[in-house]
């Protein structure tokens, strides 16, 4: 086991739970070294001067001793910045914790691939704290990360004769769009509206960074989040339990998609 001393990182708190009588384990994002857990000791002594640093949606500027293997530890908090608004709000709260979620699922042990993508994952809890659409940010994260589960669908034109000029939908036994000439080739495909299939287009190559607004029809909305859900459980095999909560958060707040038939393809 490596430890190496006197580390400055910046990094976004995940979770903590209480360790003994006064310590915490803290898991936290670092934008240097991925996912690592803190022993923090003494933080429910009276005085503790860190508490800002270590809640869970905060970001901050920390020192430590990192492990390569086992705890890692925390010597100083600076700058600590709470997500405000993901904190206070249970509907935010819940797209930040799937992000995150699906994030140690994407990245595994792979610290490399995770300090690729902090930059990403804390832009986009930067735009859903600042009231941009959660669905929609989430909707990014989800459709660029397919890559890292080996999964690469063929979104810029159909899989058979590479056309881009008619109408497209979305086939998981092709692993990616077919044009109408070629729908008869999989009476399962997801049966998207246009709309949908466009928005997949542009959220699969969209830059985080240089999103300043979002405006995405609700019946839109619902007909992406159901087709991530399935394309995720079909052709990744996994089920993020934070997804289930925000399953029955679109059930309550946009109303149901009218029953898919072969000819139910327009917006």
């Amino acid at each position: 086991m490596a430890l190496f001393r006197g580390q400055t990182f910046t990094g976004i708190v995940v979770s903590r739970k209480n360790y003994k009588e006064r310590d915490m384990l803290v898991r936290i994002l670092t934008s240097s070294f991925g996912f690592k857990t803190f022993f923090v000791r003494g933080v429910r002594k009276r005085g503790f001067k860190w508490g800002a640093g270590i809640i869970p949606f905060t970001k901050a500027t920390y020192i430590g001793d990192i492990s390569t293997t086992g705890l890692s530890f925390i010597t100083n908090v600076s700058d600590a910045e709470q997500y405000q608004n993901i904190v206070e709000d249970i509907t935010l709260n819940a797209y930040a914790t799937y992000i995150l979620e699906l994030s140690r699922v994407a990245f595994g042990d792979d610290d490399q691939l995770a300090i690729k993508w902090y930059a990403t994952i804390e832009q986009a809890l930067f735009l859903i704290n600042q009231g941009l659409d959660p669905l929609i940010i989430t909707s990014v994260i989800e459709l660029q990360m397919l890559q890292l589960f080996g999964v690469q669908p063929e979104l810029k034109h159909c899989v058979i004769c590479q056309q881009n000029d008619r109408p497209m939908d979305f086939s998981e036994e092709y692993g990616g769009l077919l044009c109408q000439r070629h729908w008869q080739l999989d009476p399962n495909r997801l049966h998207l509206t246009p709309r949908t299939v466009l928005f997949m287009q542009r959220l699969a190559a969209v830059n985080l960074h240089k999103v300043s607004a979002i405006r995405v029809r609700p019946e839109t909305k619902a007909d992406l989040h159901h087709a991530l859900d399935q394309i995720y459980y079909d052709m990744v095999g996994i089920y993020i339990p934070a997804k289930r909560f925000l399953s029955k958060l679109m059930r309550t707040h946009i109303r149901p998609l009218a029953p898919r038939t072969k000819n139910n393809t327009t917006d």
